[in-house]
């Protein structure tokens, strides 16, 4: 039962909804990324359809290993069967030169392998975690995910960001209020060529800076510069910080690390202002 009581009618409404979708499906395979939406997806999908439901989540050089290792503790937590397969986006010329579009390529190749998947797996149903603000922002995988006919339960069901946590912390699942991560290529500028060695620069730099207690960031790769988004309230723990910082991003490879204030898809904003004009 939903125990925020401001929202408890509507979201209580929304919450059975989901369950009501999702249990008619009969099967389900859910593209598990361990964020905070599709471990909702899974919860419920577990809850009503058992062994008919299962997790896949895909691996590939954009997603940290923190991540992936936190994917499979939550699967294990929920109870359900989990499948990680490997994904090639970063072998695709059209991902690696990081246009506008460039998580078209990425969900593209994940939605064909987990069609594959569900096929072999005598699957009739994928589900994403895309939720009603995902609307709001500027998402070219979501095409992919309407030419692959992938189900959006969340959206379907007008269920926001803020929901899914009220949701899920009523559902008691320790992710409720886990900032989202995205995919490491998304700290690198469009247009700006993706490799192995920027996404484990990358890598390297927010894990040391999440080793110091900050839960919530972002390293953007700017050539021979970092720049680390973090809220107001963490600012001054990199400062304290800031020597050994500097000391360990310059043997990541940055040779200058910037400050900045925290905004989650701040390089889609350039995106977002270019479609305008």
């Amino acid at each position: 039962m939903i125990t925020d009581r401001k929202m408890e009618k509507e979201v209580q409404q929304k919450y059975d909804a989901l369950k009501s979708g999702i249990s008619g499906l009969g099967n389900a395979v859910v593209a598990f990324s361990g964020g905070i939406d599709s471990t909702l997806v899974l919860k419920i999908a577990f809850d009503v359809l058992k062994e008919n439901a299962v997790a896949v989540t895909a691996d590939s050089p954009s997603l940290p290993r923190n991540e992936l290792e936190e994917a499979k503790k939550i699967a294990r937590e929920i109870g359900a069967r989990h499948a990680v397969i490997l994904t090639k986006e970063t072998r695709d010329e059209n991902y690696l030169k990081n246009p506008g579009n460039r998580c078209y390529y990425c969900k593209t190749e994940l939605y064909s392998k987990l069609k594959k998947f569900a096929a072999e797996n005598n699957f009739t149903n994928i589900l994403n975690g895309t939720n009603k603000n995902d609307m709001k922002d500027y998402r070219p995988g979501m095409m992919a995910a309407e030419q692959h006919k992938i189900i959006s339960p969340l959206k379907d069901a007008g269920v926001s960001k803020d929901e899914v946590r009220i949701i899920a912390k009523s559902l008691k699942l320790k992710a409720w209020d886990k900032p989202s991560s995205p995919c490491l290529s998304s700290r690198v500028p469009y247009n700006q060529k993706i490799t192995m060695e920027k996404l484990r620069m990358v890598e390297d730099s927010e894990k040391f800076l999440k080793d110091l207690g900050i839960r919530e960031l972002r390293v953007r790769h700017f050539g021979n510069s970092a720049r680390i988004e973090v809220k107001n309230e963490d600012k001054k723990l990199v400062g304290d910080n800031f020597p050994e910082i500097t000391k360990k991003f310059h043997e990541i490879g940055f040779k200058e690390v910037l400050v900045s204030d925290f905004k989650s898809g701040s390089l889609n904003v350039m995106i977002n202002v270019h479609a305008e004009h």
